[in-house]
């Protein structure tokens, strides 16, 4: 499974990349609007950092404008992924991007169910985004749509890629990846939230404690 970072903040990218854990980004105008960016600029700045897929989200609404907007933001980088709407205007778009001899690479986005993402799949979509959060938030239970969806790509051989996206918290990456998700998108924060625990604290505190204990000694004995 890959870690992509949904967010537009250039701090936070370069820190996931400099772990070694973040494969890829997910933006969309409203979190470039919250940097305060161009929206294509502040996608190429990141394609500049990340060596992976950075999905860049269409605005209009048919399936003519979402076709001419994708064929627009596929020439921005190599590494770009065109976000398109799950709708019926979108799936459309979706198939006239995708069924080329030079195909666009897309990502289906706000995905609620599993017959959404089903139809994505089939009309052509690299990637599948379930939204677990949003669902979750409506007392729906949004794993059960990565779990859904990824049992029927296995049984149907279908391989489009499930991005599990709107997630919360880092018990929602562990369920999404038993699931068989194949990439997680998340804030910052919760990347930040999936490597801390307090044990690991307490541990290495001891172990900082023990060695400057028998560093002491030894100085100790040596006078």
């Amino acid at each position: 499974m890959r870690i992509f970072l949904d967010t537009a903040n250039i701090d936070e990218i370069r820190q996931g990349v400099r772990w070694g854990v973040v494969h890829g980004i997910t933006t969309n105008p409203s979190l470039v609007a919250k940097e305060g960016a161009n929206f294509r600029d502040r996608v190429l700045e990141i394609c500049d950092i990340v060596d992976g897929p950075v999905s860049a989200e269409v605005t209009a609404t048919d399936a003519e404008g979402m076709i001419e907007q994708g064929e627009d933001i596929r020439t921005w980088h190599p590494n770009v992924v065109v976000k398109i709407p799950t709708i019926p205007e979108g799936l459309t778009a979706i198939k006239a991007l995708t069924d080329r001899p030079d195909p666009v690479t897309i990502n289906a986005t706000l995905i609620f169910s599993p017959n959404q993402g089903l139809l994505a799949a089939l009309a052509g979509a690299t990637y599948v985004s379930p939204f677990l959060g949003r669902l979750d938030d409506i007392s729906h239970d949004g794993m059960a749509v990565v779990s859904d969806l990824a049992q029927i790509f296995r049984v149907q051989g279908i391989r489009s890629n499930i991005l599990a996206a709107s997630l919360r918290a880092p018990l929602h990456v562990v369920r999404a990846a038993k699931c068989g998700a194949h990439v997680v998108t998340l804030p910052f924060a919760v990347l930040e939230q999936m490597m801390k625990h307090p044990l690991t604290d307490i541990g290495l505190e001891r172990f900082l404690a023990d060695w400057e204990a028998s560093q002491a000694e030894a100085i100790l004995q040596r006078v």
